[in-house]
């Protein structure tokens, strides 16, 4: 979700219902070292709470210092560790989702971040494994529950189906007795092909997990929440929004980004949230086209009010995957990686080449 879940977009979800609006993912070497990609990744707008704020890294020294940082300036309300990225040029330096194949570092990492952060709770996100023959999940799930995490989610899919296949549910169930066993009550979160509302209740009714975590199916669709909170306090869940409705949100979205950012990055930034926020929408291919060159706000409410606002969008919209879709693709680890003594972090590339879970 990088280059999505920024403080504009966060805001604008919030409005729709109540839950854990999850910053883009953070450098924590980058954080130390005073990066302002990284300074400004970590920033929350004054309105924001609970702040929560997704957290990287492969060593645990760097990481604890980045959270001691983090909680003593009384910058977050909560820290997510990502163990769940899977891109190849991380994964051979043994980073993002390498790290739980190798447990003892996993476990330091983790312990180092709880004890850091206090009273402040660290979560961690993770996914199956490398691939269907290295799985990790359920040692790591017992290595988080030992270390003090305060939520542990799931991403059921392997490092090597990336984003493409199926996510298989059934591992989220799995998770939810192994770390029973050993952490009564500690919650098991499931992530995975949760595009509608009704999917959302269906993996808790299948799995036993204590609650979801949603990535790709927000995208153009922040009114998403709100359908989830309709589903879970077991009202009516509300409609898919009119073309009208969506230009409005899509303008606002595009006046918050304003707010942090000048108007020109703002509107290159909102190109790809238009395509997403048109989805199913029969509004031709020059509109789409026009819509993805706008360069101005005032361009942006021109185009957007030139379009037919009484269209809806089909019944299968909804449950159409959004995002990327890439995958499978082969595993590679730095050699002697999966050495099960082994506690040594990645050499300082896996930190700096992370792009996302």
């Amino acid at each position: 979700m990088a280059g999505v879940t920024n403080s504009a977009f966060r805001r604008l979800c919030r409005r729709y219902g109540a839950g854990l609006y999850v910053s883009e993912m953070v450098n924590a070497r980058g954080l130390l070292e005073g990066g302002e990609r990284s300074r400004q990744l970590a920033r929350f707008a004054p309105d924001e709470s609970p702040r929560s704020l997704q957290l990287y890294g492969t060593d645990p020294a760097t990481i604890a210092a980045a959270v001691t940082s983090l909680v003593d300036q009384d910058l977050v309300d909560h820290i997510d560790m990502n163990f769940g990225c899977p891109a190849p040029k991380v994964m051979r330096h043994g980073g993002g989702a390498a790290v739980p194949a190798r447990p003892r570092l996993f476990g330091h990492i983790v312990e180092s971040a709880v004890r850091a952060a206090g009273p402040v709770p660290v979560t961690v996100k993770m996914r199956i494994g490398l691939d269907d023959d290295r799985t990790t999940f359920l040692e790591a799930g017992r290595l988080a529950a030992d270390a003090g995490a305060a939520a542990i989610s799931l991403h059921a899919r392997t490092a090597a189906q990336r984003y493409s296949g199926r996510a298989r549910w059934s591992a989220i169930g799995e998770l939810v007795e192994t770390v029973s066993a050993v952490a009564p009550g500690l919650p098991v979160l499931g992530n995975g092909d949760i595009w509608t509302a009704a999917d959302a209740l269906a993996m808790i009714e299948r799995t036993g997990c204590a609650g979801v975590v949603v990535g790709r199916a927000c995208l153009g669709r922040p009114w998403f929440f709100g359908q989830l909170a309709d589903a879970f306090a077991g009202r009516p869940v509300r409609p898919e929004p009119t073309l009208g409705e969506v230009t409005g949100i899509a303008a606002e979205h595009a006046r918050l980004l304003t707010e942090d950012i000048d108007e020109r990055r703002a509107l290159l930034m909102m190109r790809k949230h238009l395509g997403w926020y048109m989805t199913g929408f029969a509004v031709g291919a020059r509109a789409r086209r026009d819509l993805t060159s706008v360069r101005t706000l005032a361009e942006l409410d021109d185009r957007l009010g030139a379009l037919d606002h009484t269209l809806v969008v089909d019944a299968t919209t909804a449950a159409r995957p959004r995002g990327t879709q890439f995958g499978p693709h082969a595993v590679t680890v730095p050699e002697g990686w999966l050495d099960a003594d082994a506690d040594a972090p990645p050499d300082q590339r896996a930190d700096a080449l992370v792009s996302g879970g």
